[in-house]
Parts: structure tokens; sequence; C-alpha cells
């Protein structure tokens, strides 16, 4: 956590760290999650191979295959225990309906958005929400998710948009945007 201090994010290890100790679990049955968003939004992705979450991620894969089932676990508890830029995973991540009254026809009958960020991390002095994807190439909703995982991070710990990157990576590609680069942000219904 001590990396958190030295870039002045004092709000977003404040939060983290309340999380431990007082997290709003109920906020998190049956409501609406972020995994659920399946429509399309306008954002310059880029498209890396070789980055250091894909050679992270082969590492874990590896190294933690007896250790844990599935391959999210082996990936994030390798990513928090052998990366210096990692600092949390599992971040458990909510927006009420009247935060983000421009996406409030989204949530429907739903009070809240919930989810978890597989793993956050501090790179350039920015916040870097990542989702890991096994086939991360196929995915057609990653960016949306991520993209309100990034939004609702950031209205939990009071921290402006522009301070985070976003990204969701497998062993092999990795895509990574800026959530605060509306460029013509629009959202696509399914299958348009």
């Amino acid at each position: 956590m001590e990396n958190l201090s030295n870039n002045g994010l004092s709000e977003l290890k404040g939060y983290l760290y309340n999380m431990l100790e007082d997290c709003p679990n109920s906020y998190f049955d049956g409501d609406l999650r972020g995994s659920q968003l399946k429509f399309k939004m306008n954002f310059n992705v880029e498209n890396l191979t070789e980055h250091e979450v894909n050679i992270l991620t082969k590492y874990g894969l590896i190294v933690n295959n007896s250790r844990f089932k599935n391959n999210h676990s082996k990936v994030q508890v390798f990513m928090l225990e052998h990366d210096n830029k990692t600092v949390a995973m599992e971040i458990p991540i909510w927006v009420k309906k009247d935060e983000v009254n421009s996406y409030g026809n989204l949530f429907g009958l739903n009070n809240f958005l919930t989810g978890h960020i597989d793993i956050l991390r501090i790179e350039d002095g920015k916040i870097w929400v990542w989702d890991y994807k096994p086939n991360a190439q196929r995915e057609n909703y990653a960016t949306t998710q991520v993209y309100f995982y990034a939004l609702m991070l950031a209205k939990r710990a009071n921290i402006d948009l522009k301070h985070f990157m976003c990204g969701y990576f497998d062993s092999n590609f990795t895509y990574t945007f800026d959530p605060s680069a509306k460029n013509d942000l629009k959202i696509f219904k399914k299958g348009l």
C-alpha cells in the first residue's frame, strides 16, 4: 500500500482499507452487475502483446497451477504476491442509480450497479483498473464492463476519472484505453 501514498492517492488507499472493515455486502445481492452490461462503448482501444500483464499471467497460470482451481485466482494472487505495481484484487465497487444520472436508464428497476475489480495496479502515476479475460481477443463487451468499474471506483474513492486507465487481458493479448477520453462516446445496442 506504500505505493499509493507515494503517488498522493490517499483517497484510494482509504477506500481499500475501508472495504476490509465495512463493505456493504447487501448491495451485491441481486442488483445489476457490471459484467451484465452487454452493449458496446466507443473508446480508442489499443491492442498490445507482450505487455507485462501478459507475462505475469503466463507465470501465474504456471506457478499457481496446483495452488488454485480457477485461472482467475491463479493470475490475481500471483500478481498481488509478485508484482510491485499490483496493489489489490477483487475490489468491491458500486454506484447508486442517482450518482450517474446520464446512465440511469441502464439500471431498470435496480438501485445499484455493482462489481469486483479483478486487479488494481498503479502504473506511471495512474490507477489502472484491470480485468482478466481468459479469451480477451473474443470479448465484445469487456471495454464497457471495465469502463463502468473505473467509473464506480472513481465515485467511491472520490477521484477524478482522468486519473484512471483501463484494460483487460489474458496471457497473450492486452487491450487498454483511457476512460476519460470520451471520443464521441456513444452507447450501442447489443448486436449493432
